[in-house]
């Protein structure tokens, strides 16, 4: 990450940092978002996830949302809420594979160290795994999970098999696990359920050899940036260049899932 960037990630993870616990916002339908909640569940192995709620209503539709590497649960501070405005739940979580954003802990990755957990990327799938239980106990539905660079990979994988999960946002997945996980070259070819699927414009290419053996049904889409764009779901983020491109084409696909 050059200096240019280091400067924009903080001024930006800081905004959203800054505008997590606000008060009610209006959301689509008359509806509001309340108050954010912070919860903690357990993971597969014990160790005490930490989450932040985002709800309008019991009977909204869920995204799950999973940060990249080195961030946590505040990388979709701001975007949450403008999921709330389209009329989704959010529940966002710290994984065990991440760091602090500004000023703000990833507090599973605190208690991992703490405990002397390993916290690989592959590592924090339990972590998912979880939150997925989580959010089908609590609502007593599937969720979209969504997730961004090495966890939106982990949600590739998740989704195919796990029936707790109905749809998958994937932002700049990559083939990172094949030898462990068997290549998504070969997976998503079966991978049937809504799925949305983008990354920086560099990155494109990388798409594009992953869904090689696909072919995307109407309910599956592979946007392609026509500015730079980011690596990861900050390419939403308030304030970054082209981030308009990004928000309608994911709200464009979230209105076929409601």
């Amino acid at each position: 990450m050059n200096k240019i960037s280091i400067v924009l990630f903080a001024l930006f993870s800081m905004a959203f940092v800054s505008n997590a616990f606000t008060g009610d916002l209006p959301v689509a339908g008359a509806k509001k978002a309340k108050r954010p909640e912070k919860v903690e569940f357990p993971s597969r192995d014990g160790l005490l996830i930490s989450a932040i709620v985002y709800e309008i209503s019991d009977d909204a539709p869920v995204i799950l949302l999973c940060h990249q590497a080195r961030f946590n649960k505040f990388e979709y501070a701001g975007i949450a809420r403008e999921l709330n405005k389209l009329g989704f739940n959010c529940v966002a979580i710290d994984q065990r594979s991440g760091g602090p954003i500004s000023n703000q802990p990833n507090e599973t990755n605190l208690r991992a160290r703490k405990a002397g957990k390993p916290t690989s990327y592959l590592d924090a799938e339990q972590d998912i795994l979880a939150a997925i239980d989580y959010v089908a106990n609590r609502y007593q539905k599937p969720s979209i999970l969504w997730g961004s660079s090495y966890s939106s990979t982990l949600a590739l994988y998740i989704a195919a098999s796990n029936d707790k999960v109905s749809a998958v946002v994937s932002f700049s997945p990559g083939n990172y696990f094949a030898k462990e996980k068997g290549s998504l070259i070969d997976i998503l070819p079966t991978f049937k359920k809504p799925m949305f699927i983008t990354s920086s414009k560099e990155e494109i290419k990388y798409i594009d050899e992953l869904l090689r053996k696909m072919d995307l049904n109407d309910k599956q889409i592979h946007f392609k940036p026509e500015g730079t764009g980011y690596h990861g779901s900050r390419s939403l983020w308030q304030g970054m260049p082209g981030g308009d491109e990004y928000w309608k084409a994911i709200k464009a696909f979230l209105a076929e899932l409601k």
